[in-house]
This record gives C-alpha cells, sequence and structure tokens, in this order.
C-alpha cells in the first residue's frame, strides 16, 4: 500500500481508466460517423504519416520464422499478377516490381518460364496462410451472459444481460480473457473466427485482482486447428505492438497497431489493485477486452483491459503485460486455483526530504521509505513497527520516493517486487528502526480490507428482523447505493472506513442498516439509512453473522442496537420476531437471512 494509493481523489467525471465491458448492440444501430465510436489516431496530422510507415500493419510481423526473412510483409494476402504481364517479376515476393531491380542498363530477365512466375506466387500465398493466420486464429470471441446480485435488495438478483469480449487460446486446452468480462457469469460460449458455431466453455479460474480469467472448452471439436499462442519477453518503450480482438463495430476480427508508450504501476479499475502494466497507443475499444497483444515477432506480450477516457486524452489504452499473466498461470498450475497477488500490509511515506531523513537517524548513503501504518490482520505486524524506514526488499534498495531500478534508464515502484511473490512466499526485509539496522524474513499473504473492493462472485449477506434489513458494505454496495460516483455521494463516515481504516481482526466487517421495510413495529424509524451498526444490548458488532448469531438467540425484553452518530434503535424482542414473518411475506422475500449466516 504506497503512500498516497488509499487518499481520496478530486472529481473528474471523465479522467479515469475504464474497463471495456462490451454490451450487445441493438439490432438496428445508428448510423456511425467518423467520431462516433472510433478513438483518435494516435498521433497528430502533421505526423500521422510517417508514423503510419513506421507502426502500420504491414510492417508487424504475426508468424513464425520458418519462412524466408527475404519475404517483405503486406496488408493481406500477395497479389497475384497475370504472367503476361510486362512487369518484371521479383521472386522474394512474387509481385510485379514497378522498375528493374538492377542499377546497371536496366535489363532484367525473369528466371524460367511462365509458370514458374505462378508457381513463386502461389508458394509465397501458402507460406503467408501458414504463418499469419495460426495467430490469428488463435483469437476467440467471447460471449458471457450475466446475472449480477442486487446489493440494495441483497435476496435478489438483477436483470441478466449479455456481453462480448475477446479471448485466446495457450497451452493446454485453456483459453484467457479479462476477469469483468466474465464478472458474474451464467453462461459462457466460445466462437472461433470463421466459424458459425459457439462451444459452451467452463469458467477454471478469475483473478479479480489482475483483471484475468482463464477459460476451457471440452467440445473436442473447438480445439481443431487451434495453435496456442507464445508469450514473449516485456517489451521496451516504443516497441511496435499489434492489438487483436472483437471490438465495437463490427462482428469480424480487428486489428490495431501502435507502440508502447509507457511502462510502469498502473490501476487496474476492476480489481482496484496497483500491478505492472503496459501503456500503449493503439486503438482500444469496447469488446477488445481479453484480446492480446502481439510483438513484431507475433508473441504475445499482453492482454488488452481497459483505456483512459478523457476530453484531453487520445488513444490511451492499457494492457496487462506477460509477467502478470505468468504470474496468473503459474499460481493457477502450482495451487490448482487462483489464490491471488501478496501484498506487504504497510502505508509507507516518502523520505524525499532532508530533515526528516536526519530525525530519523539516516545516513546520507541510506536511502528507503517510513512505514506510517501496519495493517493488525498482516503477519508484518508482529515484527514491523511504524516509523521503521524500509531501506530493502529482497536484497533491492528502495529509494526515497519508493522506487527501485527497472531495466536500463527505468525505475519503477517497489510494489512490483512485491507482486513477483506468490502468497505464502517469504521475503527478505531490512528495516532502519533507532538508527539500527534489523533484518526480518516475512511471510506475504493477500490483503483483506474492511470494505473489500469486490464480492469475487459471491452474493451478498443479509439479515432481517421487524422490517429491519442489516448487510454488510462493500465497493459493490457502494456503487449499488450511489452510482458511479459513490465517492462523492456516499455518507462521509462510509468513505472515511473505504478510503483509511483498516480491520483490527480477520473477521470484521462494517455492518450497516441498509433500510426499513415499512411496518407498525418500525414506526419512526423510517428514515435510518446507511448508519453503521457499533453494537447490539451492550455488546459490540464484529460482523453480520455474530449480529444474527446474537438477535436470534436473545430471551432479552428489549432488542436494542447501538447505531452511529449515537443514534438507538428498540424493539419488543417477542414482536419483532413475530412480525419478522409478515414483513417477508409482504415484501415476497423468501429468507431472514442469507444462506452463509445459517451455516
Amino acid at each position: 500500500m504506497g503512500g498516497n494509493k488509499r487518499k481520496r481523489p478530486h472529481k473528474s467525471k471523465t479522467s479515469a481508466p475504464e474497463t471495456l465491458d462490451h454490451p450487445t448492440p441493438a439490432p438496428s444501430p445508428a448510423p456511425v460517423t467518423a467520431t462516433a465510436t472510433a478513438v483518435a489516431a494516435p498521433n497528430s496530422a502533421a505526423n500521422t504519416a510517417s508514423m503510419e510507415d513506421v507502426f502500420s500493419v504491414s510492417n508487424v510481423e504475426l508468424i513464425d520464422n520458418t519462412v524466408s526473412p527475404r519475404v517483405r510483409r503486406h496488408r493481406g494476402r500477395p497479389k497475384k499478377v497475370p504472367v503476361h504481364s510486362d512487369k518484371p517479376l521479383s521472386l522474394a515476393t512474387g509481385r510485379r516490381l514497378s522498375r528493374p531491380l538492377d542499377k546497371g542498363d536496366g535489363d532484367f530477365s525473369v528466371p524460367g518460364d511462365a509458370g514458374m512466375s505462378t508457381l513463386v506466387a502461389m508458394e509465397v500465398d501458402k507460406g503467408w496462410e501458414a504463418r499469419v493466420l495460426p495467430a490469428m486464429d488463435s483469437v476467440v470471441k467471447v460471449f458471457c451472459v450475466h446475472t449480477e446480485p442486487n446489493f440494495s435488495l441483497p435476496w435478489q438478483r438483477k436483470r441478466q444481460y449479455s456481453s462480448s469480449s475477446s479471448g485466446f487460446v495457450i497451452g493446454g486446452r485453456r483459453v484467457l480473457t479479462n476477469a469483468h468480462s466474465v464478472e458474474h457469469y451464467t453462461q459462457v460460449k466460445l466462437k472461433k473466427r470463421g466459424s458459425d458455431t459457439k462451444y459452451l466453455a467452463t469458467v477454471l479460474a478469475i483473478g479479480t485482482e489482475c483483471d484475468i480469467a482463464m477459460l476451457t472448452v471440452d467440445d473436442d471439436e473447438f480445439w481443431q486447428g487451434m495453435s496456442p499462442v507464445e508469450f514473449g519477453e516485456l517489451p521496451a518503450l516504443q516497441d511496435a505492438v499489434t492489438v487483436v480482438g472483437y471490438p465495437i463495430g463490427g462482428d469480424t476480427i480487428s486489428v490495431t497497431s501502435g507502440v508502447v508508450s509507457r511502462i510502469e504501476i498502473l490501476s487496474y479499475v476492476h480489481g482496484s489493485t496497483e500491478l505492472l502494466g503496459l501503456q500503449i497507443d493503439a486503438a482500444i475499444n469496447s469488446g477488445n477486452s481479453g484480446g492480446p497483444a502481439f510483438n513484431d515477432k507475433g508473441n504475445c506480450v499482453g492482454i488488452a483491459f481497459q483505456s483512459l477516457k478523457h476530453e484531453d486524452a487520445e488513444n490511451i489504452g492499457y494492457v496487462i503485460p506477460t509477467p502478470v499473466i505468468m504470474h496468473f498461470i503459474r499460481d493457477y498450475e502450482k495451487n490448482g486455483g487462483y489464490t491471488g497477488f501478496p501484498i506487504l500490509g504497510v502505508e509507507w511515506q516518502k523520505m524525499e526530504n532532508p530533515d526528516l531523513r536526519m530525525a530519523t537517524g539516516m545516513r546520507p548513503d541510506q536511502k528507503g521509505v517510513r512505514i506510517r501504518r501496519i495493517d493488525p490482520t498482516a503477519p508484518e505486524s508482529k515484527v514491523l513497527k511504524p516509523s521503521d524506514v524500509i531501506l530493502s526488499f529482497d536484497g533491492i534498495d528502495i529509494a526515497n520516493d519508493g522506487t527501485v531500478p527497472f531495466r536500463h534508464g527505468e525505475r519503477i515502484g517497489f510494489s512490483y517486487l512485491i507482486s513477483q511473490k506468490y502468497t505464502g512466499d517469504n521475503a527478505a526485509i531490512k528495516v532502519l528502526r533507532n538508527a539500527n539496522i534489523l533484518k526480518f524474513d516475512i511471510k506475504l499473504e493477500t490483503h483483506r480490507r474492511l470494505i473489500p473492493s469486490h464480492s469475487k462472485g459471491k452474493p451478498p449477506s443479509y439479515y432481517i428482523i421487524a422490517g429491519f434489513v442489516f448487510t454488510t458494505v462493500s465497493v459493490p454496495y457502494l456503487r449499488s447505493e450511489y452510482g458511479k460516483d459513490y465517492e462523492y455521494e456516499a455518507p462521509v463516515k462510509l468513505l472515511d472506513k473505504l478510503l483509511h481504516s483498516m480491520p483490527q481482526s480477520p473477521d470484521e466487517q462494517l455492518v450497516v442498516v441498509s433500510q426499513v421495510l415499512v411496518a407498525d413495529i418500525n414506526i419512526g424509524y423510517e428514515d435510518i439509512v446507511n448508519i453503521q451498526v457499533l453494537g447490539f444490548n451492550g455488546k459490540p458488532v464484529k460482523n453480520l453473522k455474530s449480529l444474527a448469531t446474537m438477535v436470534e438467540s436473545c430471551n432479552d425484553e428489549y432488542l436494542k442496537f447501538d447505531l452511529d452518530y449515537d443514534q438507538i434503535v428498540v424493539l419488543r424482542t417477542k414482536t419483532a420476531k413475530a412480525t419478522t414473518l409478515d414483513i417477508l411475506a409482504t415484501h415476497c422475500i423468501p429468507s431472514a437471512m442469507s444462506d452463509d449466516l445459517k451455516s
């Protein structure tokens, strides 16, 4: 957790990156203008022509190295020309040349006869088919039917909807796509390029933090002619990339090209995490989610997953890079499922001020970051203390701004080192405490927030007594109650808990009265909405299950709930329990509590 990670941002309606959800379009869409769905060109008009020459699809090789390197790459397939043409033929490409190849008197004779010309063109045509199509054929279209929980009415679900996105085949009869592409899925189907058949898919794992999901198909017919993509190394700045997928604007496969414009720790919108990411200037639109990004050698270097929508930004797309993808795959193979990315459960402060460094006892040659707070539930809380200065992580020195060396001429946030670890791995941390250097071996675990950022596919929990609906606060719940701008519309105390509070125990939850279903017994309490429950009959409320257990087993004359803002709710116990069934029947609620509270 970085020094400024949990700060509340200034409000900006369009500046945040957005995931690339692609709902199924209407049967008869309105006419599309040049600016309606298309993203602006990667560069200004002044240099568009030159940039297209450098980064056009014709210069991107999506093929292996089995054919002669002399073969030039062009858009589409090489054109066959009649043998009676009087233009000379190049043996390397099978295309007629506009001028003689020699630099002498201009005489040029084609070796062989006319049949040789046709044969060369046919051979090059076959080579193009063999080298380009397998990479394209590995990209599939993903169709998903979603049925999201209704967090405001937790006993039911929302109306189902459909979406389409992209995916690609990897080894082991598996397919990768984005986690948000199959979030809250009820059915997932895949369609191959050029096929009219949709195959039912099984979801093997969903990585919420890294926004990657793994699928498979049981039908052997689906895998016929499918070649897995090969992964490449992390690209460098200005390296050419080509994004392949099925974005909005058509039904067939789409190819866009650009360059890597930035490599840094990015905010992953879907998982509310910070991991390594690539920024590219290739057009990425709705439906590109889950599609591969290829380098100029035809190797996959990332997965398209979100883009930046802002009035001052053009063609800013984001790609999940190979290190994050391989971490997800190896995690699944190692543990038989997705366990997540570990995190160092501390909040830290930069040490760039010289007086601050001197006050903490740092020598001029020492650098690091100061620990502000430690998560009480994290293993680090047993050995680290506030005001410790973290000098290094796994032997790599940390700078005063929290960065570490990353390839030649680059630096990156030291959280990148943590993200390379797996859940349960150990890490060597060197800290400065009271001018003494201490070394610790810490076991890394996944991070748990008091207000979780994602439900991870689980239905919301709830408990109802006398019309009072109790539930737990999460980011999906806040989004359901207050919309996209929940960070500015939700109650201040809930936002403070979201941004700054840490759980004091592993099972702690933030329990609130979501609403009051009006009945005679709760007259006067109708206006209580989204207020935290602090205690019940003098005992603190640690989580929703403990509250439900205390209320169900209560034999006192009254039920007394202590709420935030010094409010109290008092109900007669026998009357409250007797009227609950009638209230449930009135509102067609099947049960007074969710299934997870019944066990």
